[in-house]
């Protein structure tokens, strides 16, 4: 049932951009609706997060904590200027490099906690 549901929904968002006049602007607003909802339960998830390990990021120490926290901040920067980057090959390459930065990054300190935990 809930597949039903699921593709009469997906069929009624088609058939709103497909034939009624401005579609492509009912479109595009569905498609805030739906990036700030899923933008939302990021925040939300972070959030949730951060307080279920409030201990334990404190417990990192300040060096550890910050690279973290630089680990994050790093990733939003990359997506925020995703578009703009991945329009040129460096573009691309700098982007991939900043990814991998902060992933190499999050990954020493999730080792640095699980030796010290």
């Amino acid at each position: 049932m809930a597949v039903a549901r699921n593709v009469v929904i997906v069929l009624a968002l088609g058939a709103v951009v497909a034939f009624l006049p401005g579609g492509g602007d009912a479109a595009a607003v569905i498609g805030a609706v739906l990036s700030t909802l899923i933008l939302a339960s990021f925040v939300w998830l972070a959030v949730r997060f951060y307080r279920e390990h409030q201990y334990d990021l404190d417990g990192l120490g300040d060096r550890w904590r910050g690279l973290l926290y630089g680990a994050i901040a790093l990733v939003i920067f990359a997506m925020a200027a995703r578009g703009r980057l991945l329009d040129t090959s460096a573009g691309a390459i700098v982007w991939v490099a900043l990814i991998a930065g902060a992933a190499y990054a999050g990954y020493r300190v999730w080792r640095h906690w699980r030796e010290y935990a």
